[in-house]
């Protein structure tokens, strides 16, 4: 009956406008990734010259395997950049590498977001992983507490989606003044990188109107603050 029941409906626009984020950064990055920035810089390049800058000469750039697969992984300090970004030297490159730079300084600031972001992570592993198996397991046995746990570990993802937007949109913030401001792109390549950037937060938004959505689907499932409890 879980599977049937009309609480479905809360997804529908969640699901178009994540669908339609997808699709917009895909877009935007084969885009800009076919223009390429006066300099010749390639991303790699740009990533290392500005983390030079900023003072972090040990945070190694790495190549990795797949497509936007570039992160920072702040245990190892390293900036690893799918094979698509490494060797390229297009605006969206280019900008993907100057945000996960973003990404670096933040850590090294101790940006209170990412910190935040970081200190939730198990939590948000915890509650990916279990909380529809606690509220089925609550809902089948009648255990009402149990299917309130696994409402309260889901919306610590949610949680950590939402704490995740300003981490992002900060790195892209950072990205765009340190390429402008460092002359790794000119005044005119600086807009066409930001549609990029903005592309790739829009998936953040969606994931956390998502969350938002299944939160409130969940609720409803396990009727939390229903009078007659």
């Amino acid at each position: 009956m879980f599977f049937w029941d009309p609480t479905f409906i809360l997804l529908i626009p969640g699901i178009i406008i994540a669908a339609w984020a997808q699709h917009k950064v895909t877009a935007t990055f084969d885009k800009y990734n076919r223009v390429g920035a006066l300099s010749g810089m390639t991303a790699a390049q740009a990533a290392r010259r500005i983390l030079n800058q900023q003072g972090l000469d040990h945070i190694r750039v790495e190549v990795i395997p797949g497509k936007l697969s570039d992160h920072y992984d702040p245990r190892a300090k390293a900036l690893r950049l799918s094979q698509h970004v490494y060797h390229s030297s297009s605006l969206a490159a280019i900008g993907v590498a100057a945000h996960e730079a973003g990404h670096a300084i933040q850590h090294d600031e101790g940006y209170a977001p990412l910190a935040i972001r970081s200190s939730l992570v198990p939590v948000a592993q915890f509650g990916s992983n279990a909380a529809w198996i606690l509220l089925l397991i609550g809902l089948i046995m009648g255990l009402p507490g149990l299917a309130r746990i696994g409402v309260y570990a889901f919306a610590a993802v949610v949680l950590f989606q939402l704490v995740t937007l300003p981490v992002e949109y900060n790195a892209s913030g950072r990205a765009l003044a340190l390429l402008e401001g460092g002359g790794y792109l000119t005044r005119e390549e600086i807009p066409q990188t930001k549609k990029v950037l903005d592309a790739a937060a829009l998936t953040y938004v969606a994931a956390a109107l998502m969350g938002i959505l299944q939160l409130i689907r969940l609720i409803i499932i396990s009727g939390i603050g229903r009078s007659d409890e």
